[in-house]
């Protein structure tokens, strides 16, 4: 097996073991727990569970309030969910593929939410006092938000080698 279908299968597997991780918590605060929308199971002095249904995307915009909404939520974050799968097919850098692959099962784990239940299910609250710096959020939302990091941080401060003006010359060219 070549080094970059290793990097896709761990990409691929890793998408694969975060939408398990996501959908396992998101049972446990509903089942294990039995927690209801606006119940808080405090844990920590700054971190508590607090169950709430997220009818929109990012930050709470674009709410489906309709059952129209919710299937083009649906169908827009499957499209962006398989951009990023043949993203994922393209890239060569694994540091990209580590990226896209936590954008991808995040995506997945919050698709398969709204595709079931018409929403998605966010209960990780974190606080200092009433200062709040994140909405509830869930492990795909936190995944999804490293993942966005990761390609952005790459993009800013990695250069590939290709990019090195040693490496632009044409086989052949002469060196001046």
């Amino acid at each position: 097996m070549s080094k970059l279908a290793k990097y896709r299968l761990i990409g691929f597997a890793a998408a694969i073991v975060l939408f398990l991780v996501d959908q396992a918590m998101k049972r446990y605060v509903t089942d294990t727990l039995a927690m209801k929308r606006g119940d808080v199971v405090e844990l920590l002095p700054f971190f508590d569970f607090r169950l709430t249904y997220n009818f929109g995307v990012s930050l709470g915009m674009f709410q489906a309030d309709s059952m129209e909404m919710r299937w083009i939520l649906v169908g827009v974050t499957s499209l962006i969910a398989l951009v990023v799968t043949v993203w994922m097919l393209r890239e060569k850098a694994l540091g990209e593929i580590v990226g896209l692959s936590l954008i991808l099962g995040g995506a997945l784990g919050n698709i398969k939410d709204r595709y079931e239940l018409g929403y998605v299910i966010d209960y990780a609250d974190l606080h200092f006092g009433e200062f709040r710096p994140f909405l509830i959020f869930n492990i795909a939302d936190a995944a999804i938000t490293i993942g966005v990091l990761i390609i952005l941080a790459r993009a800013f401060f990695v250069r590939d080698k290709e990019a090195t003006p040693e490496h632009k010359s044409a086989p052949g060219a002469a060196e001046s």
